[in-house]
């Protein structure tokens, strides 16, 4: 019998009843004539709530702790559903991430899978049971509980299907598939009915949430086509995978990104020591802009998003302590990201963009482009009026 790994978000999970829903839908593709491994995230806004829980305890909480805290939330959704596929007479069984076989490094709270050993899932598939594992966590080579970062449980899908050689890794959440643009800032964004790895890479990197960068990379290196669709309703969705023939639209996305903090370090900032600092304390740069031509200002900005950062003002703090207030720290500026195969063939698109900008009054504080993007770096108020403008001129309405 073929696998199916399947993957529901927290809202798909978010109360009994839709916990019920979501264990129809699996017995239904089990009645189909598939082994089903379900991966599940934590109901509805758990993880926010364990980590304001833990933030009153501490501002700036041990990582370690943290991870230990976090990962409950995965485990009551795992149980529940198991239990709710028993009431139904289907045999089901949860795993915890170690328990799957997920092996991480010991980077506590942004860890990266290495190896999957799904021996136990196998043998469990083999007598005939639905496998419930928890997403979005693992155990590292010594022993301990990590967490692979926001939107960790795409990643644990992926992996788990590469892993079993599955026929299919689909995730579930509250759209069908992946669109043009977030339709509740862009009403007509559409639905791109396929996307190849590295577009939907770039513009799950720049903001776009319905799937992780993380498990697009993965899906790429192992050649596992990801079929992104709503839990809710009937839908075709969205297929991510290698694609050969070429594209019928130079721009297939815009998104934005609100929650960031910009590192601006002035001339005077040894670059490689602030990476080192950086690198010490687990943060990661979304991207990194740097003028280091002869007679230039030496001026480099990094981009680095909130959602990794566990402890910010902890670390505004040091930083301005380590470069004696050289490296400022921003979080009024955002980005709005244009993602297609060949945008920097010519300066077209980026002669438009800013234009656009110029129109709107959205004052450009930087912009990168690459054979698959081109970013803007503007005040936050810009960014949805910008995105929406940005998709109305290159990419019609």
């Amino acid at each position: 019998m073929p696998i199916v790994v399947q993957k529901y978000g927290g809202s798909s999970v978010a109360d009994v009843e839709k916990i019920r829903k979501v264990a129809r839908r699996v017995k239904d593709k089990r009645d189909a004539g598939y082994q089903v491994v379900v991966v599940v995230s934590a109901m509805g806004d758990t993880t926010d709530e364990l980590l304001a829980l833990a933030k009153q305890v501490s501002p700036d909480p041990a990582r370690r702790e943290l991870d230990m805290l976090l990962t409950c939330g995965e485990r009551i959704s795992m149980a529940l559903l198991s239990m709710a596929l028993q009431e139904m007479e289907v045999p089901a069984i949860s795993f915890t991430g170690s328990q799957s076989g997920i092996i991480t490094n010991d980077a506590h709270a942004q860890a990266r899978i290495v190896e999957v050993r799904p021996y136990r899932i196998h043998d469990e598939l083999a007598r005939g049971k639905v496998v419930i594992v928890a997403g979005y966590q693992g155990v590292s080579y010594k022993k301990e509980v990590t967490t692979l970062g926001r939107g960790g449980s795409d990643t644990t899908a992926v992996a788990l299907a590469a892993a079993l050689e599955a026929e299919a890794c689909e995730i579930y959440s509250d759209v069908d598939g992946i669109f043009s643009a977030d339709p509740r800032v862009v009403p007509d964004a559409r639905k791109l009915e396929s996307l190849n790895y590295d577009e939907m890479q770039e513009l799950a990197s720049a903001g776009a949430k319905v799937l992780n960068a993380q498990a697009v990379e993965w899906a790429k290196s192992r050649g596992i086509a990801i079929l992104a669709r709503t839990a809710h309703a009937p839908g075709s969705g969205t297929l991510v995978r290698e694609l050969t023939a070429p594209s019928d639209t130079r721009v297939k996305g815009v998104t934005s990104d609100a929650e960031l903090a910009v590192l601006a370090a002035g001339k005077e900032v040894p670059l490689a020591e602030l990476l080192e600092f950086l690198d010490a304390r687990g943060v990661r740069g979304r991207s990194l802009g740097f003028d280091g031509l002869p007679g230039g200002a030496g001026h480099a900005y990094l981009l680095v998003p909130l959602a990794d950062i566990h402890g910010p003002e902890a670390l505004r703090k040091e930083l301005a302590t380590r470069f004696s207030g050289a490296v400022s720290w921003r979080e009024e500026l955002g980005t709005v990201t244009c993602v297609g195969v060949g945008l920097n063939a010519d300066w077209a698109p980026l002669r438009q963009a800013l234009a656009v900008a110029e129109e709107l009054g959205a004052q450009v504080h930087a912009a990168h482009t690459s054979p698959l993007q081109l970013t803007l770096l503007v005040e936050k108020p810009h960014l949805k009026p910008l995105t929406a403008r940005l998709h109305r001129e290159l990419l019609g309405s």
